[in-house]
């Protein structure tokens, strides 16, 4: 089925939420966004499932609320997969071109004998395999080999894997909410889908979903995704800091997190003094504490960048980090002030963004919000009408779907609205008059000839 006409239902699984959208292309080819369930997660931590029965449960709830506005059926089902659970691998592979004219069934093979020219762990399954670039011949760095024509074909590969018992662990979570056509998708390829550019990926882009229990990231490079990572920290340890550390419920702390988090330091004058909060002690929140805001971000201060340097570590290692030239930072944490300041001390010499995701116009949800990064991309992935050529995590190629065709509307017929008895009169006597033109045109004509005839007839007598 083309993507112009499924019916798809992204779902987000995170350890804060569980977000599902209905959605699928309109007459015009636009997305149309037709229903939306956002949940508190239960039974999620780090990216993992640690109980079914509860994650069930919630991925249900989100699933029904969305399905609440809509009675449709979904064709297939696309969901988030954590990095966490995720290692990727290059590979490589070719193909010889018979008919020297390369078409997709050629480069879904390709693809396919780069996927098993690795040896895969039996513990892991591939959900990506993204072409880094492909050869014809001896014509390297190409994009689209599509209808090339060449004798030989290569390609350079960016295989994904995941642990097989997260995807089952997903698959048996979906169960009770009646979906099974279920696509799997990385959740910083998503991320940086809602958020990159064409741009961004071809001069060298890195995106940072800064998550709840989780930070993950992705790095681009000639628009392909060519690295990604994670570390399992994220805004719930600043959360879990704050508790400790004011000795106040997870609730306060959390709150505390979202109204006064802040990397800008406070000025300690006469003219600006340190403003304090009231904060409610654990075991007895009737008693509250003064606290300052200049201590609240020193505290946040101090994760957020053990956040970055972490990231920054791993890009390091990767040995890609020359690549990097601009980094896009998303998710929950990005929200979190003076953030852009501080990616700018740690990545020197890179451009550093903030950005929400690309806004899908509709009526049921504003994606101009870093938390729906995730999910605004796995929507863009799954109704994507003309995506890179890569193997899906059902080993399906993703290819360019061809435009609709509008038929052309024939003009309307006008018929003649006068009665039927005029009708029938006027056609009797059109009917009449051209028997009587018939009739008169071989009378006239006999006339004509009739004496020379007669002479004819008198010489043939008289020989």
């Amino acid at each position: 089925m083309n993507n112009t006409d499924k019916t798809i239902l992204a779902l987000d699984i995170g350890t804060s939420h569980i977000v599902s959208i209905i959605a699928k292309h309109d007459l015009n080819e636009k997305i149309n966004i037709l229903g939306v369930g956002k949940v508190q997660s239960a039974g999620i931590n780090k990216g993992n499932i640690v109980d079914i029965e509860l994650a069930s449960s919630a991925i249900k709830d989100a699933v029904m609320i969305s399905r609440s506005s809509c009675e449709v059926e979904i064709d297939e089902t696309f969901v988030t997969v954590s990095g966490v659970n995720t290692r990727s691998i290059r590979s490589k592979g070719a193909t010889n071109i018979p008919s020297g004219h390369i078409t997709a069934n050629d480069i879904k093979l390709v693809l396919t004998r780069a996927l098993y020219e690795v040896q895969i762990s039996p513990e892991y399954e591939a959900i990506h395999v993204i072409p880094l670039y492909f050869t014809v011949d001896d014509n390297n760095s190409i994009e689209n080999p599509l209808n090339i024509n060449g004798s030989r074909l290569e390609v350079h590969a960016n295989i994904i894997m995941a642990k097989k018992s997260a995807l089952v662990n997903i698959r048996n979570s979906l169960k009770n909410s009646g979906l099974e056509d279920i696509n799997y998708v990385l959740t910083p390829y998503a991320s940086s889908m809602a958020t990159l550019d064409s741009d961004n990926k071809k001069l060298g882009s890195m995106v940072i979903d800064l998550g709840g229990s989780t930070s993950e990231f992705a790095l681009y490079s000639n628009k392909a995704m060519s690295f990604n990572d994670v570390i399992p920290i994220g805004g719930d340890h600043l959360t879990n800091d704050l508790s400790l550390i004011l000795k106040t419920p997870l609730s306060s702390a959390d709150e505390i997190k979202k109204k006064h988090a802040s990397l800008i330091p406070n000025l300690d004058d006469d003219i600006h003094p340190l403003e304090k909060i009231q904060v409610p002690l654990l075991g007895n929140e009737s008693i509250h504490e003064d606290v300052s805001l200049d201590y609240i971000q020193k505290i946040t201060h101090a994760r957020v960048e053990e956040i970055l340097v972490l990231i920054q570590q791993k890009i390091l290692n990767s040995g890609l980090y020359n690549n990097v030239n601009s980094i896009v930072l998303t998710g929950g944490t990005s929200k979190i002030l003076g953030i852009e300041l501080l990616a700018k001390e740690v990545y020197q010499g890179i451009n550093i963004q903030i950005k929400n995701p690309k806004n899908i116009q509709n009526g049921y949800v504003n994606f101009n919000d870093p938390t729906l990064s995730a999910i605004a991309g796995l929507i863009l992935y799954a109704l994507d009408t003309d995506p890179i050529l890569e193997l899906d995590s059902n080993k399906k190629l993703r290819v360019k779907t061809p435009k609709r065709i509008t038929p052309i509307q024939e003009e309307p017929i006008i018929r003649d609205t006068r009665s039927t008895e005029q009708m029938g009169s006027r056609g009797a006597q059109t009917q009449y008059e051209t028997n009587q033109t018939l009739n008169q045109a071989p009378k006239s004509n006999e006339q004509q000839t009739s004496p020379i005839s007669k002479l004819m007839k008198k010489i043939s007598e008289w020989i």
